[in-house]
């Protein structure tokens, strides 16, 4: 089947955070949203299909993990992973961000010094913030257009109060798919010093060519047990509000400790639809997944050909994957706040601040390209606006 990406979605007056939710966010009216991290495409049709009928049964009670629940998920990671799990590996979270939480709440304790790679996606800083642990930012160097993690930092970082890393795989909002010898040389650390890998690879469906994804987990039986896996398919099809995600956790004792937390917080079951969505994604939705990729992909290049043609000195980092791009505003000698005040007054256009992202983000703004091309375009002409006469 063909699917067709072309078709613009009016959003607004459907409570999205992305489109109605944008002014009061930004303090700022009638702004053009390029923000959220969730795609202006339909949900795949065979998804919709399977909530229809769902729907149409008319009654939404408690609702059981059914088998074909979690061998959906099985056969998704060994066929777009190579990774072979079990079902008792997988236990339920409505969302990534929970997961993490959850992770933080059951491996460590209050002081205990936890990992991110910043610039990174900014809810892990609340989320070891408030649970009462110590945040420690190892920021990611950035050398001849590429990111890569500065591992002799890290290790001058370790002290025996250090518990865990939250790794981002791949990394939003830089867009860096990890090769398998950096992700090796991170555990190794890890495992040396006994830290525990929480790794978020919400974004590993979303790769581009030339780039293979690393679950980090799937490296070795023993990093395997050294890891907390959070996958979900919120980003790679649009379903990112009917909360839905799956943490694996190979590790026996650590899937206890973290079952454990997550009955402490009143988590026990999803709801009907969630799981309908899942099954039909994973089961039937390969081929539309190969297609947005590809549109994605053409997306990419949209952005990459814009900037230089242009001549704004604004550098989009070419992402290895997800459908983020990280415009590095640098070149235009403008504070944080001039940046910002100039996207949101003059191009009318929203934005994700680098700032927001943690140390090594100053500079920068994020850009979320999952969008049909028309709008891409506007987008890219409002941010020309915004940045035209400096």
């Amino acid at each position: 089947m063909k699917y067709s990406f072309d078709q613009i979605i009016d959003r607004y007056n459907t409570n999205s955070i992305k489109w109605d939710g944008v002014d009061k966010y930004f303090q700022e009216k009638n702004l053009f949203p390029m923000w959220v991290a969730d795609m202006d495409f339909a949900t795949p049709p065979e998804v919709i299909e399977a909530l229809r009928k769902r729907i149409d049964h008319g009654v939404f009670g408690y609702t059981l993990f059914p088998d074909s629940y979690y061998q959906a998920i099985i056969d998704w990671l060994l066929k777009r992973h190579n990774w072979k799990i079990r079902q008792e590996w997988i236990l339920y979270s409505p969302g990534v961000v929970p997961a993490v939480n959850y992770a933080i709440q059951a491996f460590t304790h209050p002081g205990d010094k936890v990992i991110v790679q910043t610039p990174v996606y900014y809810p892990f800083f609340p989320a070891v913030k408030n649970n009462g642990r110590q945040l420690v930012c190892n920021e990611l160097k950035y050398s001849n257009d590429k990111y890569i993690m500065d591992l002799d930092e890290l290790k001058g970082q370790i002290d025996d109060r250090t518990k865990m890393i939250i790794l981002c795989s791949p990394h939003n909002p830089v867009g860096r798919v990890w090769e398998k010898s950096e992700l090796i040389q991170l555990v190794e650390i890890c495992l040396r010093n006994e830290i525990l890998i929480v790794s978020d690879e919400i974004h590993f469906d979303l790769i581009y060519p030339g780039y293979k994804h690393n679950i980090t987990a799937s490296l070795s039986d023993e990093i395997s047990k050294n890891t907390i896996t959070c996958i979900a398919p919120s980003k790679t099809f649009n379903i990112a509000g009917l909360k839905s995600s799956s943490v694996i956790i190979e590790n026996e004792k650590l899937r206890s400790r973290y079952n454990h937390v997550l009955l402490q917080n009143g988590v026990m079951h999803s709801d009907p639809l969630s799981i309908e969505a899942t099954i039909a994604a994973y089961d039937q939705c390969e081929n539309w997944l190969d297609q947005l990729l590809i549109y994605l992909e053409e997306n990419v290049e949209i952005v990459m050909n814009y900037f230089q043609e242009q001549n704004l000195n604004i550098i989009p980092v070419k992402p290895q994957g997800t459908y983020l791009i990280w415009l590095d505003f640098r070149g235009l000698s403008l504070s944080d706040q001039e940046i910002d005040q100039r996207l949101l007054n003059r191009g009318k256009i929203a934005l994700d601040p680098g700032h927001i992202f943690g140390k090594g983000g100053e500079g920068f703004q994020r850009i979320n390209i999952a969008c049909p091309r028309e709008l891409l375009v506007k987008g890219l002409h409002k941010i020309k606006i915004a940045v035209k006469d400096v």
